[in-house]
């Protein structure tokens, strides 16, 4: 299984490169196959030259710009989303506030057959450290508020650090989000659409470069939008998005053929979209089962 990288940066020339290159490491000596893809979300400073240097330093990383959309974390990781060239897509944030070690823990899980894997910052394993304690207040409120409305066990499904086989992906459009609500649209699609999940504890530390691009006043009733959005078709659709246990069990056995890779794992250039052949790829990716 390949995992791509999906990580949205704005302004993140000061945190970018630590990120990646701790990403490479981890997952270089873990021996895990991938791509790490950074969108380049509208920066205004030197974030694309790093971005540069990193592509030609590791095979396995390029990045693109978000053309088509306005800026915007949403927009930026939706064309990280419809760029992905793996069978699973982990979101990592630019600032360097997820542990990579996580990512593994991640990559293994989704090997064991699970759709989905959350992480939770809030359990007694987790570490978090300079987490700003207004945000954190206004975090437990909103969680234990989705918690409610779902009944869910997971606790921090705002947390942006989630891992998606392709198939949720695709089972998850559309995607409606346009900003920092992705974080619950994804999760919250996956859960009540009926893909497995798992989850895992998992450590954050605070940014140590830049600002944090989430604005609490802007996002509140986005938020609120999305999570009632998703509540209603829970609710009201009677199923009609739900993945079928028919389908479930009607998983092709083998593996679609990966796309090819060099031995250090890192993808290769995929043929260009005028290519007749791109997409009989995504139909076969949309398709391939569960992990063994």
């Amino acid at each position: 299984m390949i995992l791509s990288i999906v990580i949205p940066a704005h302004n993140e020339e000061g945190s970018i490169r630590e990120t990646v290159e701790n990403l490479e490491a981890c997952l270089t000596e873990h021996g895990i196959p991938r791509e790490i893809i950074v969108v380049n979300d509208h920066s205004t400073d030197g974030t694309a030259a790093v971005l540069s240097d990193l592509a030609t330093a590791h095979e396995s990383v390029r990045w693109i710009d978000n053309t088509r959309y306005p800026g915007g974390f949403g927009y930026a990781v939706r064309t990280g989303l419809e760029d992905f060239r793996g069978d699973a897509a982990c979101i990592v944030m630019a600032d360097s506030s997820d542990d990579p070690a996580d990512v593994v823990v991640y990559y293994q899980k989704l090997e064991e057959g699970y759709d989905c894997v959350f992480g939770s910052r809030f359990t007694p394993k987790s570490r978090v450290s300079n987490y700003p304690v207004h945000k954190l207040v206004l975090n437990r409120i909103a969680n234990l508020f989705i918690r409610m409305l779902f009944c869910l066990s997971l606790n921090d499904t705002t947390n942006a650090f989630k891992c998606y086989h392709r198939r949720v992906i695709e089972g998850v459009q559309p995607i409606l989000s346009c900003h920092f609500n992705l974080t619950v649209e994804l999760p919250l699609k996956a859960v009540v659409r009926g893909f497995k999940y798992t989850v895992v504890p998992i450590n954050w530390y605070g940014r140590k470069s830049g600002v944090s691009k989430l604005k609490i006043k802007e996002m509140g009733s986005r938020y609120l939008f999305i999570v009632l959005y998703v509540l209603l078709e829970k609710w009201l659709s009677r199923g009609d998005y739900r993945l079928q246990k028919e389908e479930g069990q009607q998983r092709i056995q083998s593996r679609c053929a990966s796309p090819a890779r060099t031995k250090t794992g890192a993808l290769l250039p995929v043929p260009s979209t005028s290519s007749p052949g791109i997409s009989v790829s995504l139909t076969l990716a949309a398709v391939t089962p569960r992990a063994a």
